[in-house]
């Protein structure tokens, strides 16, 4: 099967039908509550929030819209599930939009956002610092440490940029250049729980 084209990126195929993510920077902060975030768009509004479930660590992230609306969740594949396969549920169609799957090879971060339904790769978000990536999964304090990840499109070109800032709490700015080529609500979307997830 061929990538999906351009065009199936910029016709909203992967669009997320109750949020608005056209915006090219987006701030996200985690509170002081572990685990539960604020993104804000460049103007400083809160376009959406999350929070994980507790005692559903590995089953369900839902995320409101800054008008307190379903937005989206994030759901585990399995109970059991090691590395990856996250899929991101619209919660205004209950469609699933995209699938993460993360790369957990010498504890590196990379993650693929795929379709869903045939599996295909639509970009790869994927750390700048491999050794950075190594310690933050064996040694707490590294967590401390800022991480960057690149985002390229299914053919390997750069479309955007996570950066992490130091700080107490996570947080990081997330910034697509060019996102032509990728389903940009679900890339942005995937970027922003990046850290829920490699923290579970």
């Amino acid at each position: 099967m061929p990538f999906p084209s351009a065009s199936d990126a910029e016709s909203g195929t992967y669009d997320i039908s109750t949020v608005d993510l056209s915006d090219d920077r987006y701030e996200v902060k985690q509170s002081l509550v572990r685990n539960k975030y604020a993104v804000r768009d460049s103007a400083g509004n809160v376009v959406l929030r999350g929070k994980q479930k507790m005692f559903k660590l590995k089953e369900e992230f839902p995320f409101v819209t800054g008008d307190d609306e379903d937005a989206f969740s994030v759901k585990a594949g399995g109970i059991v599930d090691i590395g990856g396969n996250y899929a991101i549920v619209d919660a205004g169609t209950g469609e699933e939009v995209v699938v993460l799957d993360e790369d957990y090879s010498l504890f590196v971060e990379n993650w693929t956002v795929r379709d869903p339904d045939t599996g295909e790769a639509l970009a790869t978000i994927e750390s700048k610092n491999k050794l950075l990536s190594a310690l933050r999964h064996l040694v707490g304090a590294a967590n401390l440490i800022p991480n960057k990840y690149e985002i390229f499109d299914a053919d390997g070109g750069h479309v955007g940029d996570i950066e992490g800032q130091f700080s107490m709490r996570d947080a990081y700015t997330v910034t697509v250049d060019d996102a032509s080529d990728v389903p940009k609500e679900a890339v942005i979307a995937a970027a922003c729980i990046l850290d829920a997830l490699e923290n579970q």
